[in-house]
């Protein structure tokens, strides 16, 4: 059996795997020159760091298993600290025991500390309001709103899911970002009840992960896997068409060079190009309205301080979406999230990102103001600096994604063709690769 992965993203890298393991013969073919999508390195100050995802959520265990198969699960490390956000009036640590902001214990005293005794008394009320026991709640931010009050969304949901989700709460449905929330306030009474239920059911330890190394790594381990189960990948190859063959019950994958004919076909591109590769199979997708294109840019500094050593503000910073004067959406403190880095760069050397929205060039003056001001600490010294720009071409909960994702669900695809990557698994790596390992087993299309 012959196989074909278009796209060289970790979807792709895990599709690939898994169909060489159940035996088929897989060309892998990516249209840029390198392979990982936005899992990638790059260099700042002689320091290799992690230039997209520096790690990757536990829940389902996917991408856990997947470490250990490939042998780096000696590797694993979990993240030091905790993150602050930064409020119109005081920038105060994020209250731990939620989930997107949500507070599990609306009275606790980082949650006070965030929203005020009249917020969180309005926040506790949700105790007492009578939940939906028909139907579901349908858009985040209105359930936030209506359950805990304004205060809760501004201050800290729009904090989580607009600067780690790049979402409008507004807009969001419940069940696209928070699975499971919703018959969880059926069955616990309240939002932060049902808070408290999902955590209680999440495995113990840190929600996240990363790799001593960087995540990077987990790119080239799956390259060098594939390369020994004889997988034959081709970098700069685009894919201009996927369609069925007149016969034989093939598949027919063209690039400029040839056509390949396949007995199965992952399509794991990323987002626009997917789209349109799907426009025979599934030519209604293709007459449904595109998202915009979410476009960002990571500013990746080294800077020597040492008053950084203590990592005064944690392991960074979100700026509310309320708070004003300052252009970076966030700042992550690398060093201190992840200290075996910190080992790396050396002492009273950080490694910090600031997140941009939009891919304009920001200058040096506007980056050090927007790090002093998120950090509290002014006249930080700049001694390197690199920038990466990110374009996501369909954004996982823009609403247009999610209105095409539903309709590819429910499309009938070609015998052999099946569909992974962000765009239609959701965002984060627990999700991407999860859903390239069901994409690549027997029988999914």
């Amino acid at each position: 059996m012959r196989a074909v992965v278009v796209g060289g993203g970790v979807a792709g890298l895990v599709a690939a795997r898994r169909l060489a393991i159940e035996g088929s013969a897989v060309v892998l073919l990516e249209a840029s020159d390198r392979l990982g999508g936005r899992v990638a390195a790059t260099r700042v100050g002689g320091v290799t760091v992690d230039a997209g995802a520096e790690s990757f959520a536990v829940r389902g265990g996917a991408v856990r298993a997947l470490i250990d198969e490939l042998g780096l699960g000696g590797a694993v490390q979990e993240p030091s600290g905790s993150a602050w956000v930064a409020l119109p009036d005081r920038t105060v640590p994020l209250p731990v025991g939620g989930l997107l902001g949500i507070p599990s214990s609306p009275l606790a005293t980082d949650v006070v500390r965030v929203l005020d005794a009249r917020g969180a008394l309005r926040a506790y009320a949700d105790r007492v309001r009578p939940v939906l026991k028909r139907g579901r709640y349908d858009r985040l931010g209105p359930l936030v709103r209506e359950r805990m009050g304004a205060r809760v969304l501004d201050r800290l949901v729009a904090s989580v899911v607009v600067n780690v989700y790049g979402a409008d709460p507004d807009e969001v449905p419940v069940d696209a970002i928070a699975p499971g929330l919703n018959g969880a306030i059926t069955t616990a009474g309240s939002l932060s009840g049902a808070v408290l239920q999902l955590r209680a059911a999440a495995p113990p330890g840190a929600a996240a992960q990363g790799l001593a190394g960087g995540v990077h790594r987990l790119v080239e381990a799956l390259e060098a896997d594939l390369r020994g189960r004889g997988v034959e990948v081709r970098t700069g190859t685009p894919v201009l068409g996927v369609h069925p063959a007149p016969f034989g019950g093939l598949l027919t994958v063209s690039t400029a060079r040839e056509d390949l004919q396949a007995d199965r076909v992952v399509l794991a591109a990323e987002g626009a190009a997917a789209l349109d590769l799907l426009s025979d199979a599934a030519p209604g997708l293709g007459r449904m309205p595109r998202p915009a294109p979410a476009v960002s840019r990571a500013v990746l500094l080294l800077v020597e301080d040492r008053r950084l050593d203590d990592a005064p503000r944690g392991t960074g910073v979100l700026r509310a979406p309320i708070t004003t004067g300052v252009r970076a959406s966030a700042v992550t403190h690398l060093t201190a999230k992840w200290p075996e880095l910190g080992a790396r760069a050396g002492r009273g050397r950080h490694l910090l990102r600031l997140s941009y929205r939009g891919g304009d060039a920001v200058p040096d003056a506007t980056v050090v103001a927007d790090a002093t001001a998120l950090l509290g600490l002014d006249g930080l010294h700049l001694a390197a600096r690199e920038d990466v720009v990110w374009t996501d071409t369909a954004p996982a909960l823009a609403p247009e994604t999610i209105a095409v994702r539903r309709a590819l669900a429910g499309a009938a695809l070609p015998d052999g063709l099946a569909v992974a990557g962000s765009w239609v698994a959701g965002t984060g790596l627990a999700s991407v690769v999860a859903a390239a390992e069901r994409a690549a087993r027997p029988g999914a299309s």
